[in-house]
C-alpha cells in the first residue's frame, strides 16, 4: 500500500489545469492537505521539454507526497514520457488522466475518451506501470462517458489488473462536466469491488460533506478541487473536524485577504514581471471572492486589476466595511 494511506486517511488536492501550479499547491499544503498532483502533462510536452511543460513539472520537497498527472493515448509514448519524468524530477508517483472532460482533451482521445475504450486504457495503464516502475502509478477516472454507460467497476478492476496502486474516481459522467451532482453511490460500489485504495472526488464542499462521505463510503481519502480554489483552508476544517468533531473558527477576513495577497506576490515573484502575473490571476482572484462581502464589487475590481498596489487598495476598502 502507498505509505500516505498507512494508518490516515488522506486528503488530496484534485489536478485542475490552469490552477493547481506550484505555488497554490503550496498554499493547500500549508492548510493541511496531504497529497499534491500537478496539472496534467501531454506525453508530448515531456518529449520537447518546452517551457510550460518544465513548469508544470517543478515542485518543491515539502509538497511531497507528490504526483505528476499524464495524459494520452498512444500506450508506448506515455510509457517514455513516464519513464522520463521519474529519472527527471523523480515524484513520489505518476498519476494517469483518465477523466478529464474538457473537449480539447478528448478529441485528441485523452482524459475520460479513453473510458470509451478500455482495451486501449488497459495498454496505456500496463506501459506506463511497467515503464514507470519501481515509481508507483495511480489513476484517476470518472463513473462513465454517459448516464447510459456507466462502467466504473470495469474501469476499476481493469486498472488494477494493469497495477495501478490507488485510484481516485470521480462521481460525474463526462457528459455531467462539472454539472449535476456527483454519484457516490457509485464511488462506494468502486471502493467496495477492488483491493487498492479508492479517493472519493465530487462535491466535497464542507467539512460536514466531508465526514459524510468518510462515515457511508469505503472510500480510503478524499480528492477536493473547486471548494479548494475558494477556500484552502477548507483542508484545515476538515481535519479539525475529522479530529474533533467541532469545526474550528473560520479565518477571519484579514486572514483570507493575508492568503489572497501572499498568492499574488508569489506570482509576482515567480513570473519576475508585475503586470503578467496579476493578469494570469484574474480568474483565481474571482473565485477567491466567492463568499467574501461584496464578492460582485470585488470581482469587478479584480477584472481591471493590474498591480499589488491596486490589491492594497481593494483590501484596505473591503477590511473597512467590516
Amino acid at each position: 500500500m502507498l505509505p500516505w494511506f498507512q494508518d490516515r486517511f488522506p486528503l488530496y488536492l484534485a489536478p485542475m489545469a490552469g490552477v493547481t501550479d506550484q505555488i497554490f499547491r503550496t498554499l493547500c499544503k500549508e492548510q493541511g492537505a496531504d497529497v499534491m498532483v500537478t496539472e496534467f502533462v501531454s506525453a508530448e510536452g515531456i518529449f520537447r521539454k518546452n517551457a510550460r511543460t518544465i513548469e508544470y513539472l517543478e515542485f518543491t520537497p515539502a509538497e511531497r507526497p507528490l504526483g505528476v498527472q499524464l495524459f494520452g493515448a498512444d500506450p508506448d509514448h506515455l510509457g517514455e514520457a513516464a519513464r522520463r519524468v521519474r529519472d527527471w524530477v523523480g515524484p513520489d508517483f505518476l498519476d494517469l488522466n483518465f477523466g478529464c472532460p474538457v473537449n480539447k482533451v478528448v478529441s485528441r482521445n485523452g482524459g475520460s475518451a479513453l473510458l470509451k475504450d478500455l482495451p486501449l486504457l488497459e495498454r496505456v495503464a500496463r506501459s506506463v506501470v511497467q515503464a514507470a516502475a519501481p515509481c508507483p502509478v495511480t489513476a484517476k477516472i470518472r463513473i462513465g462517458w454517459s448516464r447510459d454507460a456507466v462502467n466504473a467497476l470495469e474501469t476499476a478492476k481493469i486498472l488494477e489488473d494493469a497495477g495501478i496502486q490507488a485510484l481516485a474516481v470521480h462521481g460525474r459522467t463526462k457528459d455531467q462536466a462539472y454539472g449535476g451532482e456527483a454519484d457516490w453511490e457509485v464511488i462506494g460500489e468502486v471502493a467496495q469491488s477492488v483491493r487498492i485504495p479508492v479517493i472519493g472526488n465530487g462535491d466535497i464542499k464542507t467539512a460536514h460533506d466531508a465526514a459524510r462521505r468518510k462515515c457511508e463510503t469505503p472510500v480510503a481519502g478524499l480528492m477536493i478541487g473547486r471548494a479548494a480554489m475558494s477556500s484552502p483552508w477548507i483542508f484545515h476544517e476538515i481535519k479539525s473536524y475529522f479530529a474533533t468533531g467541532q469545526l474550528p473558527p473560520p479565518p477571519t477576513l484579514a486572514a483570507q485577504w493575508e492568503l489572497v495577497r501572499r498568492h499574488c506576490a508569489l506570482a509576482i515573484e515567480a513570473r519576475g514581471a508585475e503586470r503578467p502575473a496579476i493578469h494570469s490571476l484574474r480568474a483565481r482572484l474571482m473565485a477567491y471572492a466567492h463568499g467574501m462581502p461584496g464578492a460582485k464589487t470585488l470581482r469587478s475590481r479584480f477584472a481591471v486589476m493590474e498591480s499589488l498596489t491596486q490589491l492594497d487598495e481593494i483590501i484596505a476598502a473591503s477590511l473597512a466595511e467590516v
